[in-house]
C-alpha cells in the first residue's frame, strides 16, 4: 500500500511548524521515518493514522484521500497503529486487553475474537503469559502487547512510532525481527531516531528535521552521504577538535580511539574507514546544517 505526501504541512497554535510542505513516497514494504526528537516524526504519523489534519497540502494511502472524512475512515479500518505511548490497563491480563480492543474495533464474533487473541499472542511470544497482569510486564512486552492489538484486524498498514525506545538490548533486537516478520505481506512504516533500528530492518528511509525531508531513499545510498568523510584517530590527548563531529569514542587502555565525520583528514594519524549508516546520517545533518 503506497503512500504519497505532497506539500504537506502541519502548523500547530502559537504558528508552530511541526511539518514544512514534506513531498513523500512511501512504497509498500519496510520503510524506515528517521530523524531527531522534534523532527516532526510523530506529526505525520498522526496525520497518516487518521488522528491529525494537515494545515495544507495532500496525504494519500493508497486510494484514500486523508483530506476527506471518508478518506480517514477507510485508512482507520484497514490500518494498525502503535503509537510512542500506548495507554493500558493494568490490572486486565494480555488476553483480557486484546479481547477488550477487540471488541472496541468491532469484532463481534466471539469465538472468533478469541482466537485472533490466542494467534496473536503467539505471534508476539507471550502466550505462555497470557493471563499474567499488564502491570507485570516489562516495557518490551508491553511494546509487544501494542503490536498484537494493533493486528487484531489483520491491517494492510502497520505504522509503529518509536516502538524500541527503552527496550534493552535483547528486547530491542527480538523487536525488530518481529516487525520484519510481520513486513511480509503488508507495509510497515517505522518511525525512530535509533539509526540501528532503521539499518537492521528497512531497506527504504526518509530523513526527517525540523519538519523538513532531507534525504528519501534506499537505505544503502544514505551511506553514500559519508564515503570519504569517515576517519578512526587514536590519541592520548584531549578530544579532537575543527571542523568534525565526533560519531563515537573508545577508551582503548592507553589512550581514546575516535570515530569522526569530516571532509578532510583531521591529522595526519587518521585513517579512513567504510562508512555505516550512522555515518551517513551524521554527515547529511552537517551538509544540511544541522547541529548534532
Amino acid at each position: 500500500m503506497q503512500i504519497e505526501i505532497e506539500r504537506l504541512s502541519k502548523t500547530y497554535g502559537g504558528n508552530i511548524q511541526a511539518l514544512k510542505e514534506i513531498d513523500l513516497v512511501i512504497p509498500s514494504g519496510m520503510f524506515g521515518l528517521l530523524g531527531p526528537n522534534g523532527a516532526g516524526k510523530t506529526t505525520l504519523m498522526r496525520i497518516l493514522a487518521g488522528i491529525l489534519r494537515p494545515s495544507a497540502g495532500t496525504a494519500r494511502v493508497g486510494m484514500y484521500d486523508l483530506k476527506t472524512n471518508e478518506g480517514r475512515l477507510a485508512v482507520k479500518r484497514v490500518l494498525g497503529y502503535l503509537p510512542q505511548e500506548l495507554g493500558v490497563y493494568p490490572d486486565l491480563t494480555a488476553g483480557e486487553f486484546l479481547d477488550y480492543i477487540g471488541i472496541l474495533k468491532g469484532m463481534r464474533n466471539a469465538t472468533a475474537r478469541h482466537a485472533r487473541v490466542h494467534e496473536l499472542l503467539e505471534t508476539v511470544g507471550l502466550a505462555e503469559v497470557a493471563t499474567r497482569p499488564l502491570k507485570a510486564f516489562s516495557g518490551g512486552m508491553k511494546r509487544r502487547i501494542g503490536i498484537a492489538q494493533a493486528l487484531l484486524n489483520d491491517p494492510q498498514l502497520l505504522i509503529v512510532d518509536e516502538p524500541t525506545a527503552g527496550l534493552d538490548p535483547e528486547e530491542r533486537i527480538r523487536f525488530r525481527n518481529l516487525l520484519v516478520t510481520l513486513a511480509g505481506d503488508r507495509s510497515v512504516l517505522l518511525s525512530t531516531h535509533i539509526v540501528e533500528d532503521i539499518a537492521q530492518t528497512c531497506p527504504r528511509l526518509a530523513v526527517l528535521s525540523a519538519g523538513r525531508v532531507m534525504f528519501q531513499g534506499e537505505t544503502r545510498e544514505l551511506l553514500q552521504a559519508a564515503r570519504g568523510q569517515v576517519w578512526t584517530l587514536d590519541t592520548t590527548g584531549p578530544a579532537p577538535v575543527g571542523d568534525l563531529t565526533v560519531v563515537s569514542a573508545l577508551n582503548v587502555g592507553a589512550g581514546m580511539r575516535y570515530r569522526v565525520v569530516a571532509k578532510e583528514r583531521p591529522n595526519a594519524a587518521a585513517q579512513q574507514v567504510e562508512p555505516n549508516l550512522e555515518d551517513g546520517y551524521v554527515a547529511l545533518m552537517r551538509r544540511n546544517g544541522t547541529a548534532l
